[in-house]
C-alpha cells in the first residue's frame, strides 16, 4: 500500500480522504470465467483474499440454471420413454435393475461421454450425472397377492376364501392340456404347460375342484404293517405304510396342479403359470400349499419385455445393475 504524503494546500480532511479511498478499493486476482473458474478478489484490512466463486454462481442460477439436474420420478413405461426422447443426448444411457422386490428402469441424460477417462488432468469427456428420470416398475394386485401364498401352508377355511376371492386369476386347463400331449397343433403355451407337467409329474385340475376341495375335503389315513425278513441273516425290517383314502375308503386322487393367469406389473400382459397344489395332514388338521412353479422365469421375461420396449422406442444403449451414485 502507498504512503500517503501531505502536501501544500491540503488540508487534514482531504488526506483522510484520501486515505479511506485506498483503503477501501478492492482488486481483482482472478475473474469468474463463464460461470465455470474461480473469483477471487483482495479485500481491505490487511488486503485478505476473499473467495467470491460460490456467491456468483448463486447470482448465476437465479437468472439461468448453469446445467440441468433433478431426478423425475415417473408412473409408467411410456411417460419414461417420453422423456429420454425429450432430453437424450449422444451420451444418455438406460440402467435396469431386475431385483423382484423393487425392478426400477433408470435415464441418465447428461452420462459420462464414451470412452477412457483422463487419467490426471481434466476429463473431458466426465459429466455431471445429475439429469435422471426413474420409472419403479408396479407389481400388479393379483401377482403380489399370489406371491404372498406361494408356498405358505392354509386351512381349509383359508383355502377357499382365497380361491374365492381369486377365481378370476385360475384358469381350467384346456382340452390339449388335460390329455397331456404335445402336438404341433397345440398352441405353444399349451406344450409348454405341458412340458412342466411331465417333468414334475403333475396333473392339471380345475376351479371347481379346488373349490369342492376347500369345502368338504376330509383325509382318512389307514396304516398297513409290512414286514421283510432276510433268510441268510434272520433280520426282520418292519415298515408302516400309510395310505390316504376318502370317505368312501377309495385311494385320493387330487390334481397337483393349476394354472393361473396373472400379470407381473401394473396394467401389463397376464402370464399363464402353473402352481403346485399340495396338501399335508397333521393329526387331524389337513394344510394346502399353493406354490408357484419357477416365478423368476416369468418375471425375466415381463422385465425384459418392458426393457426392450424401452429401448427400442428410445435408441438408447442399456447397463444391467444400479448406477454410480
Amino acid at each position: 500500500m502507498n504512503e500517503i504524503e501531505l502536501t501544500a494546500g491540503e488540508n487534514t480532511a482531504q488526506t483522510v480522504a484520501e486515505l479511506m479511498k485506498q483503503l477501501g478499493e478492492f482488486e481483482t486476482v482472478a475473474g469468474l470465467d463463464g460461470g465455470t473458474g474461480p473469483h477471487l478478489v483482495t479485500l481491505p484490512k490487511g488486503r485478505t483474499i476473499e473467495d467470491l466463486t460460490q456467491k456468483h454462481r448463486e447470482a448465476l442460477e437465479f437468472f439461468k440454471p448453469l446445467r440441468r439436474k433433478g431426478t423425475a420420478q415417473l408412473k409408467d413405461l411410456d411417460s419414461l420413454i417420453l422423456w429420454a426422447n425429450r432430453f437424450k443426448a449422444e451420451e444418455s444411457v438406460l440402467y435396469a435393475s431386475p431385483a423382484m422386490s423393487a425392478p426400477k428402469l433408470t435415464c441418465i441424460a447428461d452420462y459420462h461421454a464414451e470412452g477412457p477417462g483422463a487419467a490426471v488432468a481434466a476429463d473431458p469427456t466426465a459429466r455431471h450425472c445429475h439429469h435422471r428420470a426413474v420409472y419403479d416398475f408396479p407389481l400388479s394386485e393379483e401377482w403380489k397377492a399370489w406371491m404372498k401364498i406361494s408356498g405358505q401352508s392354509q386351512d381349509k377355511d383359508e383355502l377357499g376364501e382365497f380361491i374365492e376371492a381369486n377365481a378370476k386369476d385360475i384358469m381350467d386347463p384346456t382340452p390339449a392340456i388335460i390329455a397331456m400331449a404335445e402336438k404341433d397343433t397345440n398352441q405353444p403355451w399349451e406344450n409348454r404347460l405341458i412340458r412342466t407337467a411331465q417333468q414334475i409329474e403333475g396333473r392339471f385340475g380345475q376351479l371347481h375342484q379346488l373349490l369342492a376341495m376347500s369345502k368338504r375335503f376330509q383325509v382318512f389315513e389307514t396304516s398297513d404293517l409290512k414286514v421283510q425278513t432276510n433268510r441268510d441273516t434272520g433280520e426282520a425290517e418292519i415298515q408302516f405304510l400309510n395310505e390316504h383314502k376318502d370317505a368312501e375308503g377309495k385311494p385320493l386322487n387330487i390334481p397337483n396342479l393349476i394354472i393361473i393367469t396373472i400379470p407381473v406389473f401394473l396394467g401389463g400382459a397376464p402370464y399363464r403359470m402353473p402352481v403346485r397344489f399340495r396338501y399335508r395332514k397333521a393329526g387331524a388338521a389337513v394344510k394346502f400349499i399353493m406354490t408357484i412353479y419357477n416365478p423368476e422365469k416369468v418375471f425375466e421375461a415381463a422385465f425384459d419385455e418392458a426393457v426392450n420396449t424401452a429401448t427400442e422406442a428410445t435408441g438408447l444403449p442399456c447397463f444391467r445393475g444400479t448406477p454410480e451414485a
